[in-house]
């Protein structure tokens, strides 16, 4: 009589071409990878705007370009490093030159281009 485990591996998934699946993901990742966007001169003063005003404690959303792709992340701003060029939010460095947006995050939003 065969055992319940051997029975069970019977009916496991099977893939006939190991690593076909993580192939494909990989492909699907780089497929999804973007060029970095050059901010409008509109869109720089008013990152500039934005940044001159945060201050730390204020709840923010951040879009920026990261190897590739944009990420958006929500958090409460640790500090503005204008020497470094960067702002902290929780444990995360961005740096001026990646940010896209900033906003903060329950107050009106300036409108968009």
């Amino acid at each position: 009589m065969m055992s319940r485990e051997d029975r069970a591996k019977q009916f496991a998934p099977f893939e006939a071409l190991t690593g076909l699946r993580k192939a494909l993901r990989q492909k699907e990742i780089e497929h999804e990878r973007t060029e970095k966007i050059e901010l409008s001169e509109a869109r720089a003063e008013k990152l500039d705007r934005m940044l001159k005003k945060l201050e730390r404690g204020t709840l923010v959303r951040v879009t920026y370009y990261n190897a590739g792709y944009y990420i958006d992340v929500e958090g409460e701003v640790s500090a503005v490093d204008k020497v470094s060029g960067c702002i902290k939010i929780g444990g995360g460095k961005i740096f001026f030159d990646d940010l896209y947006d900033i906003k903060t995050v329950g107050a009106a939003e300036d409108g968009d281009e």
